[in-house]
């Protein structure tokens, strides 16, 4: 399609028109664009506006929360405050969410009156729950296997669930983390299972990246040492016993022989000492 010589000045106040908007959009600039925070605690955006403006309005979630005046001084709504940035500069607006919520996550917009317009910022809500190792402390015997388990709800979004043993961490290898979904919130469980040795602090550990520090739980597990094995003593016990009886029994065996066979050999020696007294008494009468 071809424009007429007649279409040129509409063409060139409409791209007088686009190119001043473009170049007034360019001297509004909100900060940050995107933000992450934990619930409970406060978000700060800001506004800078080049050049003369007159009513600045910011909605979040879709209500109109706050109305700032270039010219006059600004009043807080609740959990929601405004102030000049520091030195008095009009031309820079502060904004403070605070002990914000999740239920305000979503568009935060800024609005300036007049050709301005508006820009768009998002925040990102939050939330950390609660962890709790199932059954305190454990009392086992040396080298039984040992189980536990560790339940993390209410969270937001799915925490990462970690182990430690006495301060040092456990490989992700050896447990098993679940989680499930609970209204608008996640709750998960975590098993953890070891060979005991020795008397060893456990910690279960959660955590979301806004979280300064993970939410912990922790319990003992006291290790005592097992009971002593008597089969060997036992084994080889009876089997000295039994050799000392087999060998009392064979000696028994030959003392017995050795009786019956002097039993025997007894009448024949008194017979022949008779029989030799009797030669000599003969001898002697003759």
């Amino acid at each position: 399609m071809t424009a007429t010589w007649k279409s040129w000045p509409n063409l060139f106040h409409i791209c007088l028109l686009l190119c001043a908007t473009g170049a007034v959009s360019q001297n509004f600039l909100l900060e940050p664009r995107s933000t992450t925070v934990l619930q409970g605690s406060k978000v700060q955006f800001s506004a800078t506006v080049e050049g003369k403006w007159n009513v600045m309005t910011w909605t979040v979630g879709k209500l109109l929360v706050l109305t700032v005046l270039s010219g006059g001084n600004i009043t807080s709504s609740g959990q929601y405050s405004a102030r000049f940035c520091p030195g008095g500069d009009t031309s820079c607006v502060e904004f403070t969410i605070h002990n914000v919520t999740r239920q305000q996550s979503g568009e935060v917009i800024c609005f300036v009156q007049g050709e301005y317009g508006s820009k768009i910022a998002h925040l990102y809500v939050q939330e950390s729950g609660t962890v709790n190792i199932v059954g305190g402390n454990v009392t086992v015997a040396q080298d039984q296997q040992v189980e536990f388990q560790c339940l993390t709800t209410g969270w937001f979004p799915e925490p990462t669930v970690s182990w430690t043993l006495s301060g040092q961490d456990v490989n992700s290898s050896l447990y098993n983390t679940t989680s499930m979904t609970d209204g608008d919130t996640f709750n998960s469980s975590s098993v953890f299972k070891f060979q005991a040795v020795h008397n060893t602090t456990v910690e279960c550990l959660a955590t979301v990246p806004t979280l300064p520090n993970p939410q912990s739980s922790s319990v003992l597990l006291v290790v005592v040492p097992k009971p002593t094995d008597w089969t060997v003593l036992i084994a080889v016990v009876v089997s000295f016993g039994g050799f000392a009886l087999l060998v009392l029994l064979i000696l028994g065996i030959i003392f017995c022989y050795k009786r019956r066979k002097e039993k025997r050999k007894a009448p024949i020696i008194s017979a022949l000492i008779q029989l030799t007294l009797c030669s000599k008494s003969q001898i002697s009468w003759w």
